[in-house]
């Protein structure tokens, strides 16, 4: 069982602060720098998705707004909540995190959009629950490979670590959300691999991961086609995956996308169009424009020189999001911060990479910048846990 780690207690407590000690705790206890980037990265982000959305009445710029501000909100109440508090919580974390995940399946509450039962309507509003389940899932993974120490050295222990970390994937693939499972299996190599996992086995299992991808890929026309109806994967979430290889293949749909999604990045050339000068989103001919392709909006109103200093905006949140890892009090709250690099991380290169024809199309959205309210607050409530990490990296002299 794990140890609670002791919390130290304030000094300071009972007595009167001073108008200055209270502002230099303040500046203490919060990541400018990191606050600075992450909202240059939102504003940036509020000005592509009214661009993206201006023209239709499809999406909802006051709904995006109000994800930002609900965000806001909730990555206050977490800077000030102890995150440590949670540390033991493995199985109920995992328990929530799969309710989570299996809620659209539901019949009453479930809703299906584009072809995935990935959504619950509540009160009349449309929320995507494995998106809230990407924080769990960090959470619950933390708080599992934190009894380890940092050594899973045992490979029976391994595989028992491994095979609760796929759970909750299995769970997200019976919608199914191939993104969402996609993300949450980074995230929990990632923190496997913080967490002291032997180098070795981390290598076979993702070798063996893509090796079952491909006979998936392989099988499943066979398969479909015995069975009478879609066994492992799909059609059109197959036709994202070879799309990758040959735009050829789908001309009408993935290929289509793509192609589309190129000409916009093109387009800008070097200085770009000017905000709100997006044709290709604003004519209708790129599709999913706020949610999977904003980053194309942003490169055609931008250029060149816009969209490197975007990627250089998203390389420097995560250099400041690892350096408070290193400052951290204890095991889980690193694992906490690596989870949640491993998510941002991989989206961000997968978003981008697939507009570009670098990586497969999979639909995943890009952080602190795609429309969806769910989406914005998942990042709002990432981006409250690093800063409560901050915070309470020592209560006593705020150093390692």
């Amino acid at each position: 069982m794990p140890v609670a780690p002791k919390i130290h207690s304030d000094p300071s407590q009972g007595q009167r602060i001073s108008p200055g000690s209270l502002l230099e705790r303040l500046r203490h206890s919060l990541n400018l720098p990191l606050l600075l980037v992450a909202a240059v990265l939102v504003g940036l982000g509020l000005l592509a998705v009214w661009s993206a959305t201006k023209s239709t009445t499809a999406y909802s710029f006051n709904r995006q707004l109000i994800g930002v501000g609900v965000g806001v909100v909730v990555a206050v109440a977490l800077w000030r909540f102890d995150y440590r508090k949670l540390s033991n919580l493995v199985f109920p974390l995992l328990a929530v995190c799969v309710i989570l995940i299996l809620s659209p399946l539901l019949p009453v509450i479930g809703v299906m959009v584009n072809g995935a039962r990935s959504w619950v309507s509540l009160f009349g509003q449309q929320i995507q629950p494995g998106e809230l389940a990407k924080i769990v899932y960090i959470l619950y993974m933390a708080a599992l490979l934190a009894r380890y120490r940092g050594r899973v050295d045992s490979g029976l222990e391994y595989l028992k670590c491994f095979a609760l970390m796929m759970l909750p994937v299995f769970a997200i693939m019976l919608q199914p959300d191939m993104g969402t499972g996609m993300v949450l299996f980074v995230i929990g190599m990632a923190v496997l691999f913080s967490a002291g996992a032997n180098r070795r086995w981390l290598l076979i299992t993702v070798g063996v991961m893509l090796a079952l991808v491909v006979l998936a890929l392989l099988l499943d026309g066979a398969l479909d086609s015995l069975v009478g109806s879609d066994v492992f994967i799909r059609d059109y979430q197959k036709n994202r995956l070879l799309v990758f290889v040959d735009a050829s293949l789908d001309p009408g749909g993935a290929g289509y996308n793509l192609q589309q999604a190129q000409i916009a990045i093109g387009s800008g050339g070097l200085f770009g169009k000017g905000l709100g000068n997006a044709t290709q989103s604003s004519l209708g001919f790129l599709p999913a424009a706020p949610t999977d392709f904003i980053f194309c909006v942003f490169a055609e109103e931008f250029g060149l020189f816009g969209s490197l200093a975007l990627i250089a905006l998203y390389a420097l949140l995560m250099f400041l999001v690892l350096r408070v890892a290193f400052y951290a009090f204890d095991l889980y709250g690193t694992l906490i911060i690596t989870g949640i690099l491993g998510m941002w991380i991989f989206q961000v290169l997968e978003n981008i990479g697939m507009t570009c024809g670098l990586m497969p199309i999979t639909g995943i959205p890009l952080p602190f910048f795609s429309y969806g309210s769910s989406f914005m607050l998942v990042n709002f409530v990432a981006l409250g846990l690093v800063l409560s990490i901050w915070a309470h990296r020592d209560a006593k002299t705020g150093k390692r």
